[in-house]
């Protein structure tokens, strides 16, 4: 089935669905032809059908004749093409019933519904009529001497009319579908920053809703919000997607920017020629716009579904927004009480952030999902929370510990790990981890539990590296910072025995990109 022709039917044939819209106006199917199989094994039947139909129209637009002289020949064919809109099918050809066992095949084994099937015969007597209607998934059956050249056009008319109305019918239930599952993929993200491009992503899909529908120029646009006359670019595709960030509508055509500014004015869906802008306000206050362009015609239908998919979006963007509220809330809670444990060790609360942040970026280059570096994230600034548990004459000696204070200090793992292992949030549960684990080396040869390995959680693997590459680089109450050719010699001599060599050379690779993360955070 082509996807690259959109045919629009004539005023001729004015049915109309349940909305009231002529399905003239909103069935989209593609080809110039009504596809017709005629199946049977006398060479003239052919020949008469084509003659007959030879300038047949029905809504504006010919037969195309497929001829297959056998069952078999007819299966292969159908197979094929998915958009036959009627087939006339012998009963007695290779066999005495190869047109009826092809008819099951058509209806159970190929799935085809939508196709108009009508049996021909010219032995009534070897298929029943009454049996054969109440036994097969037809629509018509014929004496092959009743069909002259007008009551075989009263049929195409009939049958095609038929199909016509039961693939309109088919199309707005694919575009409902897609609805509910465009608007199930947004209410899934909790993530803002994946919100819009989701939400924009969607939409452009929802404006092809039909799989037998037209693209006839790519479709661009992009997602933005304002708040307070403030506007700024959320997402964008095509032309748009330079835009991202920006906050200006400077950057657009005139029409684009008259077209938004009266969609925001009113919060209201717009839909002009071949664009669109859809606009839904939260409760919070912020109005989202969605701009879209360069679509074929939205008819009556299209435009319900799009208000639909807006609603849903809409109580979407404000379950993302609490949960992100909620979210930026934890982590600043978590954050807080990271960095007051670091300032009991006389160390900046800085470190805390950088490690959570070298963390995260290593968690990518691993190539860790996203919700889990968010995760990994919000929980790194808790790894040392037993310090708490610590006497300040341990956690601020500026010399070398003797071995029972060493002891005693590395019982911090076991302190935080039992503060944080009952808790039920994902976050405090990856804290847990890291707190009993970003001590483990390796080799095996770490503390508490000398787990060796991957027998480590990544999460501990992955803060244990943060933790000290950041160590190393900072100024201590025993230490001067050190130069990074020496940080990464001690990473690489500790490579497979220390640390994870697969986390160590992802960290040697990016060395800049974690030195820039410092920068932004330093001291």
């Amino acid at each position: 089935m082509s996807e690259n022709d959109v045919f629009q039917f004539a005023d001729e044939e004015e049915s109309f669905d349940a909305t009231g819209q002529k399905i003239a106006d909103t069935l989209r199917l593609s080809g110039q032809h009504w596809k017709v199989l005629v199946i049977d094994d006398e060479p003239e039947v052919h020949s008469v059908t084509r003659m007959v139909l030879a300038d047949f129209v029905f809504a504006g637009r010919p037969v195309e004749l497929l001829s297959a002289h056998s069952a078999a020949e007819a299966e292969a064919i159908l197979r094929e093409h998915d958009d036959i809109a009627l087939a006339l099918v012998d009963v007695v050809m290779e066999s005495d019933h190869a047109g009826l066992q092809l008819i099951k095949c058509i209806r159970e084994d190929i799935g085809n519904q939508n196709i108009r099937l009508v049996l021909r015969t010219g032995q009534p007597g070897q298929a029943p009529e009454e049996k054969v209607i109440v036994d097969y998934d037809i629509n018509d059956y014929k004496d092959k001497t009743e069909l002259t050249a007008i009551k075989l056009k009263t049929l195409m008319y009939s049958s095609l009319r038929s199909y016509r109305d039961i693939v309109a019918l088919d199309n707005n239930r694919k575009g409902l579908e897609q609805v509910i599952e465009a608007s199930t993929d947004i209410f899934r993200l909790t993530s803002l920053s994946r919100f819009f491009s989701a939400v924009l992503t969607q939409m452009t899909s929802l404006l092809d809703l039909r799989s037998d529908a037209a693209y006839v120029k790519q479709v661009t646009g992009f997602a933005a919000t304002t708040q307070q006359d403030q506007f700024e670019v959320m997402a964008g595709t095509g032309a748009y997607a330079g835009l991202v960030g920006s906050h200006s509508l400077d950057g657009l055509p005139l029409h684009a920017r008259e077209a938004i500014e009266r969609a925001s004015q009113t919060c209201s869906n717009l839909f002009d020629n071949h664009h669109l802008v859809a606009c839904f306000e939260s409760r919070l206050g912020t109005r989202n716009l969605l701009y879209v362009e360069n679509f074929s015609e939205l008819n009556a239908t299209d435009r319900q579904l799009i208000e639909i998919f807006c609603t849903n979006a809409a109580i979407a963007f404000e379950n993302a927004c609490l949960k992100h509220e909620i979210d930026e809330t934890q982590r600043e809670t978590v954050c807080l009480l990271g960095e007051a444990v670091e300032s009991r060790s006389l160390e900046t609360g800085k470190h805390v952030k950088r490690v959570a942040e070298i963390s995260a970026f290593l968690a990518h280059l691993k190539g860790l999902d996203d919700e889990y570096i968010e995760t990994l994230r919000a929980a790194a600034p808790l790894h040392d929370l037993g310090k708490v548990g610590i006497a300040d004459s341990i956690l601020n000696k500026p010399g070398r510990h003797d071995a029972e204070e060493m002891e005693r200090m590395r019982e911090h793992v076991t302190i935080g790990y039992e503060m944080l292992r009952y808790s039920s949030r994902p976050i405090l549960k990856c804290a847990a981890t890291i707190a009993e684990q970003h001590h483990e080396r390796w080799d095996g040869e770490g503390y508490p539990h000398q787990r060796k390995g991957e027998e480590i959680d990544i999460a501990g693997r992955i803060v244990a590296i943060a933790d000290v590459f950041d160590a190393l680089c900072s100024a201590r109450c025993y230490k001067e910072p050190w130069p990074v050719e020496k940080v990464l010699n001690y990473f690489m001599e500790q490579r497979g025995k220390q640390f994870d060599p697969g986390l160590v050379d992802l960290l040697v690779e990016h060395v800049d990109a974690f030195n820039l993360i410092r920068a932004k955070l330093q001291d």
